[in-house]
């Protein structure tokens, strides 16, 4: 399973770093997050096929981030939490988590509960694999050679132009506001993003529209942002 990496969320430094040394000697990449925003936007982020997180962590707590994430993504989630009522480990499965370690656990016992989660999703195909090539209606974004084609001729873009295209595009259909896409390309947090955003989506129309005054793609949502047309 050296392929699958697993978040783990947890204020607790000394946790998180004991749960990383488990994971990593079972072959299992290991991203850490220290609250449930952190997790949040690092979900969006990077590559993650399971997440391990605490209930109790200040900012986003472990229930919220749950919430959260299930309104977009079908990821295994695991809770950990020092509680062991039955009340609390109801109210975790009901906003959504697959299972449910009272600590202290057993580091073992965690593993074989991650490796189970891991095997249960990837038997049942619920992992979107990542496409290396995205075509929309002869926009096509490579993955691998990181290039953007319209009806097979290159477009040079920036490396921000390119990284707010590969958003929509591996989106394609959904809308994103200015913040959201300032805050995911830019990874820092959005203030006055407006106009720089507005002028990066200008460009790129400019380079991937014939008519860029009535794109074809890239499409404004009036009053919430930007969507890549399906």
């Amino acid at each position: 399973m050296e392929r699958y990496t697993v978040l783990v969320a947890d204020d607790e430094k000394e946790i998180r770093d004991a749960i990383e040394i488990y994971l990593k000697n079972d072959g299992l990449g290991v991203i850490k997050a220290s609250d449930g925003q952190e997790a949040i936007n690092l979900l969006e982020s990077e590559s993650i096929h399971l997440l391990l997180l605490d209930i109790m962590m200040p900012n986003v707590d472990g229930l919220t981030a749950t919430l959260k994430i299930r309104e977009q993504q079908n990821i295994p989630i695991i809770m950990l939490s020092a509680k062991s009522e039955d009340t609390d480990k109801i109210i975790g499965l009901q906003m959504g988590a697959d299972d449910y370690v009272t600590k202290p656990f057993n580091p073992l016992e965690l593993v074989a509960r991650v490796k189970s989660q891991l095997r249960r999703y990837t038997s049942l195909g619920n992992y979107p694999q990542e496409q290396d090539v995205i075509d929309i209606r002869g926009l096509t974004l490579d993955n691998k050679a990181k290039e953007v084609k319209v009806d097979g001729e290159s477009v040079k873009l920036t490396p921000i132009e390119y990284k707010i295209v590969e958003l929509l595009m591996k989106n394609a259909g959904q809308v994103f506001s200015i913040n959201d896409i300032y805050e995911r390309v830019w990874k820092e947090p959005s203030y006055n993003a407006e106009n720089t955003v507005a002028v990066h989506i200008r460009k790129i129309r400019e380079k991937i529209e014939i008519d860029p005054k009535n794109p074809r793609y890239l499409k404004v949502v009036w009053g919430i942002g930007y969507k890549m047309e399906k």
